[in-house]
C-alpha cells in the first residue's frame, strides 16, 4: 500500500510533518534516556529559553517559543512537579510569574548540553542536510508569519462548487466574455440559462473562484462528452480580477476536478489567435493533439487548435503526487484583459463560423 501522506503532497504537508516531528522526538526520547536526562523533547525548547536568556515571564516564553500560552502553561507545570523550573511573583505585579531554572533544572542543562545536543546533532546529520532543510523552514514560518494559510492563496481566493444561487454569475461571466468577442446567440444563452440542465445533470460540472474583497470573479465546466470523457469549456474571469491570478487558479482547480470526476480524456477546443491562454494550458499540462482536433474540432470553422491534457508523472523521488499546481502568473492580453476571459471559445455547436 502506498504512502498516502507522500502520495497527496503539499495538501497533507501539515500531517507529513508532523510524523516527521514525533519520529525525530522519539529518537531523541530514547537517547535522552540513555543520557539519564528525566526530560520529554516537548520540555526541552521552555528548558533551553530559560537556560539561555534567564529568567522570564509566562508571556515571555510564549514570544520566545512562538508557541500558545496554554501550551507553555502545561509544560511549566510539569517542569515545576520535576523540580526543573521555579516561579515567583514580580515584585511589582503580584499577577506576574517569573520563571527560572532551579539548581537541578541547571544541571539537567549542563548534561543536555553535554551528552545529548552532540549525539542529537550527529545523528540528524545523518539523516538529512540540515541547513538546507532548515532555510525552507525559516522560509515557511516567515510566510506563514506575514500571511496565515487561511489567507491564501493570493489573498484568499476560494473554489466554490456549483449551486442555483451562482446559476446567475455563471450566465453573466461568461455573456459578458462571448458578447465582448463575438455576439450573444440563443444557443448560448440556452446553455448559459440552464447550467444544471445542459451541464451538471449529464455528468459535468462547475466551478467558480471568489475573491473575499471582489466576490465570485471568474467560472469554468466540465461538459462530459462520452464515458469518462470531459471538455474543458465555458471559462471566464472578470477584468476586475486582473492580477490576482484568479483565471490561473481556476483552470487548475478544474482539472484537479476532472480527474476526480473519474476522467480519462479531458481535452478543449480553442482558437490561435488566443496566444496567450494557449501558452497557459500548455503550462497546466494540455498538449496539442490532431486526433481530438479530428475528432471534435472539425466541426467548427472557428476552432483551429484542439488539446488533450496529460497528467504530470509521479514525482518518484519525492514520492508525491501529480503536480498539478499552478506555474507563472495569470497571463494577458496585449489589451490589458485577462486571456482567461478569452481562453476556450464555447464548445461544440457554440462555435461561431466565420
Amino acid at each position: 500500500m502506498d504512502d498516502v501522506l507522500a502520495r497527496e503532497g503539499a495538501v497533507m504537508l501539515g500531517s507529513r510533518l508532523k510524523r516527521l516531528a514525533e519520529r525525530l522526538q522519539t529518537g531523541a526520547e530514547r537517547i535522552a534516556a540513555d543520557c539519564g536526562l528525566p526530560t520529554q523533547p516537548s520540555q526541552m525548547p521552555l528548558l533551553t529559553a530559560l537556560y539561555r536568556h534567564g529568567p522570564m515571564t509566562v508571556g515571555d516564553a510564549v514570544q520566545a517559543l512562538g508557541i500558545s500560552q496554554p501550551a507553555v502553561t502545561r509544560i511549566l507545570s510539569r517542569l515545576s512537579e520535576m523540580g526543573l523550573i521555579e516561579t515567583s511573583r514580580g515584585a511589582r505585579d503580584l499577577r506576574s510569574k517569573t520563571l527560572s531554572l532551579s539548581p537541578a533544572g541547571r544541571d539537567a542543562m549542563e548534561q543536555a548540553t553535554t551528552l545529548l545536543w552532540p549525539r542529537l546533532r550527529a545523528a540528524v546529520d545523518e539523516v538529512c542536510d540540515v541547513p538546507a532543510l532548515l532555510r525552507l523552514i525559516e522560509a515557511a514560518e516567515r510566510a506563514l508569519a506575514e500571511q496565515p494559510l487561511d489567507q491564501r492563496p493570493r489573498g484568499g481566493l476560494a473554489i466554490r462548487r456549483f449551486s442555483d444561487a451562482l446559476a446567475e454569475d455563471f450566465y453573466r461571466i461568461n455573456a459578458q466574455w462571448i458578447d465582448d468577442m463575438y455576439r450573444l446567440e440563443q444557443t448560448d444563452i440556452d446553455v448559459l440559462r440552464n447550467p444544471r440542465e445542459r451541464i451538471i445533470a449529464p455528468g459535468g460540472d462547475i466551478l467558480f473562484v471568489e475573491d473575499p474583497a471582489l466576490g465570485i470573479v471568474g467560472t469554468c465546466a466540465l461538459q462530459k462528452t462520452g464515458e469518462r470523457q470531459f471538455e474543458l469549456t465555458k471559462m471566464g474571469v472578470l477584468d476586475k480580477a486582473r492580477g490576482r491570478k484568479a483565471g490561473e487558479f481556476l483552470l487548475e482547480a478544474i482539472i484537479a476536478r476532472a480527474y476526480a470526476l473519474g476522467c480519462d480524456r479531458l481535452y478543449l477546443l480553442s482558437n490561435a489567435k488566443s496566444a496567450a491562454a494557449i501558452h497557459l494550458y500548455e503550462k497546466l499540462g494540455f498538449v496539442h493533439d490532431a486526433g481530438i482536433m479530428e475528432e471534435f474540432g472539425r466541426r467548427y470553422e472557428r476552432c483551429n487548435v484542439a488539446m488533450l491534457h496529460r497528467p504530470a508523472p509521479m514525482d518518484v523521488a519525492g514520492g508525491g503526487a501529480p503536480d498539478r499546481r499552478p506555474r507563472g502568473g495569470d497571463v494577458e492580453r496585449g489589451d490589458g484583459s485577462l486571456a482567461a476571459r478569452q481562453s476556450i471559445p464555447p464548445a461544440h455547436g457554440d462555435h461561431r463560423r466565420e
